[in-house]
């Protein structure tokens, strides 16, 4: 027997096999993100987010580093139970966000506007949070957002 033809034969079996293989162990990080609806209460009305939830470790790390854009509407909201001071900075982040520091009964706390890119500045919470929204920079003021309005997300006390 010709182990060399046997070899050519199962070679493109053995690569499909290994390529199904990494696929599957790979998948679940490989997925697009699940999103959530968030709502903000202001004065001027009901704002309706559509948020990425970053709870683990690896996810706050993370968060919106390298990403290009971030649509109008979208947005990243990190869990930080219990409630406590948080501080956020931008590192390997390209896009300028506003950052909405949440209070645990889902009342604004602080808003960050206009964060710069890329920068290691660290940006405090000034108080007690159990989430931060970020959202593109701009988003703040277009919607009349400020300390006091109100979180609805199922993350908070008080929906």
């Amino acid at each position: 027997m010709n182990f060399d033809r046997v070899g050519e034969r199962l070679r493109p079996w053995l690569v499909a096999a290994l390529v199904m293989l990494f696929g599957a162990l790979a998948g679940p990080r490989a997925q697009a993100a699940t999103f959530e609806p968030l709502e903000i209460v202001t004065k001027s009305g009901v704002h309706v987010f559509s948020v990425e939830l970053a709870t683990t470790e690896q996810e706050k790390e993370t968060g919106l580093m390298y990403r290009k854009e971030l649509a109008d509407g979208k947005g990243m909201l990190f869990d930080f139970s219990p409630e406590q001071e948080v501080s956020m900075w931008m590192k390997n982040t390209y896009i300028s966000l506003d950052m909405i520091f949440i209070r645990a009964d889902g009342r604004i706390l602080r808003i960050a506007e206009n964060t710069e890119p890329m920068s290691t500045k660290i940006i405090p919470s000034r108080g007690l949070a159990k989430g931060v929204l970020e959202v593109i920079a701009g988003t703040a003021q277009k919607y009349g957002i400020q300390p006091g309005d109100r979180v609805a997300h199922p993350l908070f006390k008080g929906r």
